[in-house]
């Protein structure tokens, strides 16, 4: 996991001044300056601060008014995004009071778990209904990925510009289904005006794909994998005919295996126009039989099932190859953008906790996180946008 992160800064003689009335009901405009006092603060530079007071002309009530980094609260804006910060990178709530506490601002377990999921909730965009910084993007990566909450699992989506990485939205949800992830990925791909939708070869993301009327890239790297297990997996029984299905159908063991060694060749060239290639490797096992009631699957048949399988999924397998969005911009076919968004922003902290409490915090904390990374190559994400 990389973070960037900018703390807020306190500084004692930088004052805003007012522009309007803080009690309810007056909105005063004109002020005089009443008094200056001195504020205690647990900060670790400063101890005291300055503070102005300043009384409304239309109410004629007072209210203070504080330096930049400092609030009402005791403690400096600084030392609760160090709190913040801390957290995010591993400590736990009472590991970062303990930590602080070393720097000489002492906060509450409490408190540094308030200030966290305060920050958190602040976080703009990075949701279902509001996508990170209102990005447009043709092609948006989609992947799921659980935590546990409470001793069960909790069901997070989330979604990346896939030509950039940036990550658009993260959000729970209550199913894998691919109603579910119709709807959530709905307002999405409208939002950013996708075409495209990048997901790995699970079959709910197809079918959502193509109800959401999205051209639809399977990942290579996910889909390599699983053609390679299911090749190793068929071809020592086909090499022998095991259960004599092959020859009902006039394929020669030999013939299957050269069918699997191309078909893993094809699996690692991924062109447009090797499809035909899997049509024939199909159509030579048509005749396979589907099992029966209780019976299982030859190995004819799932071959015939496998070669089907690869054929269908082809032009979204090869589609990256002559993908080009409207303003020249590219993929590489792969669903890498989500599971290294998952790796960094949800996984990599989740790992050092025996498990979230409440789902809420499960996805504000993951949202947090990614909204900082989102910043890595812009300067840093200013933690004073979070912390008021």
């Amino acid at each position: 996991m990389r973070l960037q992160l900018i703390l807020p800064r306190v500084e004692p003689t930088l004052f805003q001044e007012p522009t309007v009335c803080p009690y309810e009901g007056c909105r005063g405009k004109r002020f005089e300056h009443h008094q200056e006092v001195v504020k205690p603060l647990k900060d670790t530079k400063h101890e005291v601060v300055a503070a102005h007071r300043y009384r409304c002309l239309r109410c004629h009530r007072t209210f203070r008014v504080y330096p930049q980094g400092v609030t009402r609260a005791q403690t400096s804006q600084r030392v609760t995004g160090l709190a913040v910060l801390l957290y995010l990178l591993g400590l736990s709530y009472g590991a970062v009071s303990l930590a602080l506490e070393a720097l000489g601002a002492y906060m509450a377990k409490s408190s540094v778990y308030e200030a966290v999921q305060a920050a958190a909730k602040k976080v703009p965009g990075v949701k279902r209904q509001e996508v990170f910084a209102g990005i447009r993007t043709p092609a948006v990566g989609g992947d799921l990925t659980s935590v546990k909450c409470n001793g069960e699992w909790l069901h997070l989506g989330l979604t990346v510009d896939d030509t950039t990485g940036l990550v658009l939205t993260v959000d729970e949800l209550s199913a894998e289904d691919a109603e579910t992830l119709q709807n959530w990925l709905e307002p999405i791909v409208e939002a950013v005006g996708a075409q495209l939708l990048v997901t790995d070869d699970a079959d709910a993301f197809k079918i959502a794909a193509d109800k959401l009327g999205q051209e639809h890239q399977v990942c290579k790297s996910h889909v390599k994998r699983n053609t390679e297990v299911l090749i190793d997996n068929l071809e020592p029984k086909a090499a022998v005919d095991e259960d004599g299905s092959l020859a009902e159908i006039d394929v020669t063991p030999e013939q299957a295996a050269q069918d699997m060694e191309r078909l893993g060749e094809l699996i690692l060239s991924r062109q447009p126009e090797e499809e035909k290639e899997l049509e024939e490797m199909h159509r030579r096992y048509i005749d396979a039989a589907p099992p029966g009631p209780g019976e299982k699957a030859t190995i004819a048949y799932r071959l015939r099932l496998l070669f089907l399988d690869r054929w269908n999924l082809w032009p979204d397998l090869t589609r990256y190859r002559e993908w080009v969005g409207p303003q020249g911009e590219t993929i590489d076919g792969t669903n890498n953008g989500c599971e290294r968004a998952i790796g960094w922003w949800v996984k990599e902290r989740y790992r050092t906790m025996r498990g979230y409490k409440r789902s809420e915090s499960a996805v504000n904390v993951s949202r947090l996180l990614a909204w900082c990374g989102n910043h890595l190559n812009t300067g840093g994400a200013n933690l004073a946008l979070l912390i008021a």
